[in-house]
């Protein structure tokens, strides 16, 4: 057993945004001060993105093979799986460009999370925070646009509810809206920080208490393969709940 050795600061050290980057055989590589490690982070993914659908990408073949058949795979996923049948067919056809945007957004960053050179920025709410105020803004300030001020308060009083306790269900309508946009915010930031968290307390656990604590690297490997599966899960999941809480806000009615 190590007795020197700080579990909760070698977490909160790997988990926590930095000024600098590790690299192996490089040491500590200072960041200029306008940039964090997470931010550096969204630059890449997005240099990625860039890189993917402008140079890689190719539209314009009649049958798209490889890496273009893939993207397009997601791309139609997002459309007919998610968007249209949250958002109806003319609302859906105009707003798939941004939910492919937060799905391959969010996927590329929390794919890089999974290389140990690189770290999750998903997993910091300043990042999680201004997705989740995207759509807030389509849950407000688009309503308004699209269905008008009162269309957009309209949304706030079901059909079919008694007069007298209306007052109330408008009430928690509208402070549903920024629970809403609050709960995607902490759903994508709360998942991707705690499966890091879990990885690396368990390995910590070898430093700690040595050959004893070696069961908990398997652990450890198995959460990670999860983990692959969860990168997936939680930037679809992210997708769908904006779609939703958008077309509710859209078609009321409904």
């Amino acid at each position: 057993m190590n007795p020197s050795f700080n579990l909760t600061e070698y977490v909160m050290h790997h988990v926590m945004n930095s000024n600098e980057w590790h690299l192996p055989f490089l040491g500590p590589v200072p960041l200029p001060g306008f940039l964090s490690l997470h931010g550096l982070m969204v630059i890449i993914c997005a240099l990625i993105l860039i890189v993917l659908f402008c140079v890689f990408y190719r539209h314009q073949e009649r049958v798209p093979t490889g890496l273009t058949n893939l993207l397009e795979a997601f791309v139609q996923f997002v459309r007919d799986g998610i968007a249209i049948p949250s958002l109806g067919e003319e609302e859906g056809e105009r707003l798939t460009p941004l939910l492919c945007t937060f799905f391959f957004f969010i996927l590329g960053l929390n794919l890089l999370g999974q290389i140990p050179l690189f770290a999750t920025a998903t997993a910091n709410i300043s990042v999680t925070a201004p997705l989740a105020l995207i759509t807030f803004y389509f849950m407000t300030a688009d309503t308004v646009r699209k269905n008008g001020i009162g269309g957009f308060f309209h949304a706030f009083m079901p059909a079919g509810v008694p007069k007298i306790i209306l007052p109330f269900i408008f009430l928690m309508e509208f402070i549903g809206i920024f629970i809403r946009t609050f709960a995607l915010m902490i759903r994508l930031f709360a998942n991707m920080l705690a499966g890091h968290m879990l990885i690396l307390s368990l390995l910590g656990m070898v430093v700690m208490f040595g050959w004893w604590a070696l069961p908990a690297v398997v652990l450890a490997v198995g959460i990670s393969l999860l983990e692959l599966l969860i990168v997936f899960l939680q930037a679809y999941i992210f997708v769908l709940l904006s779609a939703v809480f958008i077309g509710q806000m859209y078609h009321p009615q409904h």
